[in-house]
């Protein structure tokens, strides 16, 4: 365990959790400004005068300031949230964990925020934010990034600062997929991204589950097929996990399919394939796009995925995705460990 953070357990415990209340009082604003107490406190599941007390507090130092829209960080406080973070971080344990948890899954990188987005949403943009900084960090100028659908990865587009225009960076879907919202579609996400990289982005609107001859009429449109190829010579991919449970409900998979999803253990969707816990495939949806062979020509794979009810499926997923980096939250971490160590 880190050494400060066993020093001031010992003799200032308290410190502790006062310094994460007002750090998460700090993110939350950030996410949510402008904010009224009330909606602050019933976030945060605290009582009004807890927040009252605090809000009082950070307004004195210049961190926050109020006006009649509601409550909002100052730029000294979004300057202050910005140099807590590492802090945090380290105060928390997250680097122990994220070392123990590349070893075990044999990844190249872990990097963890805290919190678990199972019971605080805004948790899920933290994530988005990181994955977006560390996406801007190995974007070169001929780039070709694959995304997938889901709200993960629809946070790390939204996250996205703006860039100069870069030459020659696209942005495509990774598989289509139409069964979702459109907000979360992965064709969706690959055009606000592209606009916020500033490249250009192609789209690859086809649905999940078509019958073969479908799908082989649809993979010999022109179109269609310039786009295949351009999937084909990714260089970054951004994919998200989901829980197989949950997958499946949303592509709306028949009852002959959900019973063979539960009769094969399967505990994980990536890319359209179902991951049973020791990793195996078990079920896989036709579709057009990225297959499950083309990760080894993918130099740097990005999985974004939170939330303490998806580390089995986050643990399933890594045995296929090996040297790759890993963007999670401290829940999903925790309850990881706790699996590695059963």
């Amino acid at each position: 365990m880190n050494k400060t953070r066993v020093l001031l357990k010992k003799i200032v415990p308290e410190l502790i959790e006062l310094l994460e209340k007002r750090y998460n009082i700090l993110r939350s604003l950030f996410y949510m400004q402008p904010v009224g107490r009330r909606t602050l406190a019933n976030h945060l599941n605290t009582g009004e005068r807890n927040v009252r007390k605090e809000v009082a507090f950070l307004k004195e130092q210049g961190l926050i300031e109020t006006t009649p829209m509601g409550m909002s960080i100052t730029p000294a406080g979004a300057n202050l949230l910005e140099n807590l973070k590492d802090f945090m971080h380290s105060i928390k344990g997250l680097s122990e964990f994220e070392e123990i948890l590349s070893e075990a899954l044999e990844l190249k990188r872990i990097i963890i925020v805290p919190g678990d987005c199972d019971s605080n949403h805004l948790v899920l943009k933290e994530m988005g934010r990181v994955a977006a900084n560390y996406l801007k960090t190995i974007i070169k100028k001929d780039s070709i990034i694959a995304v997938t659908g889901g709200t993960t990865v629809a946070e790390v587009a939204n996250s996205f600062t703006p860039m100069h225009p870069k030459n020659k960076i696209m942005v495509v879907p990774a598989r289509g997929g139409m069964g979702e919202s459109v907000e979360i579609q992965a064709s969706t996400i690959a055009a606000v991204l592209a606009k916020r990289i500033g490249g250009t982005y192609r789209l690859l609107h086809v649905p999940d589950n078509l019958a073969q001859h479908t799908l082989e009429t649809v993979m010999n449109e022109p179109s269609i097929k310039e786009v295949i190829n351009n999937i084909k010579k990714t260089n970054i991919l951004v994919y998200g996990i989901g829980r197989a449970d949950e997958m499946a409900r949303r592509r709306r998979l028949d009852q002959g399919q959900m019973k063979l999803l539960d009769e094969r253990g399967a505990v994980a969707e990536a890319f359209g394939y179902y991951f049973a816990a020791g990793g195996e495939v078990v079920y896989t949806t036709v579709s057009v796009g990225l297959r499950f062979e083309d990760l080894g020509n993918i130099q740097n794979i990005i999985g974004v995925a939170g939330g303490r009810q998806k580390a089995r499926a986050i643990m399933a997923v890594a045995k296929h995705t090996k040297n790759s980096v890993l963007i999670t939250d401290e829940g999903a971490a925790a309850e990881m460990i706790g699996l590695i160590n059963a």
